[in-house]
């Protein structure tokens, strides 16, 4: 069944990654980096040190640019780890945490304008994490690169049919995320005011935020 989208026709648009941007990547860690190792370790019994050690080189070879680097069932069946996707979900949950900047952000940005998720994690992470912090509602449409596009963002296609689908010109869209390569350079060349958020502040520049509140004063529509 084709997931449903809902046009946007009056508004801008804000677009936001996900993880490290909205909401904190402790839950994605966990998952990826805490509970597979340690159902490896148990299954296989070898210590939590080692089955991490196998478990990121394993990860590494594949890499983020490629679809299965987000799917975790490929890597529950790689892995032979007897267990379900939703049960590591769940077991991690009380790892997430929504970014203060980002509740406050979103409340002041959803009554100025359509707000949208375009994220590389699968729906089943997004559904989970939006659910559980209650900040659907902010959202009129949800995105997920790598389940509704089979591409990640470093693709511009990505964000050229996002574009499509919510009836806008590019010049009608912002995106922000963590990642420089995917949420700035990618969506900069296709025409969308783009902003890098630097929560670590490593680096300098204009369209590179330190915060979401930032946001705030760089948005001119």
């Amino acid at each position: 069944m084709g997931r449903k989208f809902l046009f946007v026709d009056r508004m801008k648009v804000i677009s936001f990654d996900l993880d490290g941007t909205l909401v904190s990547t402790d839950y994605v860690d966990a998952v990826w980096l805490e509970r597979i190792p340690e159902i490896y370790a148990s299954r296989y019994g070898i210590s939590f040190e080692e089955a991490k050690e196998y478990v990121e080189k394993e990860y590494l070879k594949i890499g983020p640019e490629a679809l299965e680097w987000y799917d975790l069932d490929y890597w529950i069946e790689k892995f032979d780890l007897n267990t379900k996707s939703e049960d590591i979900l769940k077991s991690c949950i009380e790892k997430l945490y929504l970014y203060t900047d980002a509740s406050e952000i979103l409340e002041k940005f959803s009554k100025k304008y359509e707000l949208i998720i375009l994220s590389n994690a699968s729906h089943r992470f997004i559904e989970i994490e939006t659910d559980f912090l209650g900040i659907k509602k902010y959202f009129r449409n949800i995105f997920s690169s790598v389940s509704d596009f089979k591409k990640t963002k470093k693709d511009e296609d990505v964000y050229k049919k996002v574009c499509k689908i919510i009836g806008k010109n590019s010049s009608d869209v912002v995106h922000v995320g963590d990642n420089y390569e995917f949420d700035y350079v990618v969506p900069s060349k296709v025409g969308i005011k783009a902003f890098y958020l630097d929560r670590k502040e490593n680096m300098n520049g204009e369209n590179i935020i330190r915060n979401l509140l930032e946001l705030e004063e760089k948005i001119n529509f």
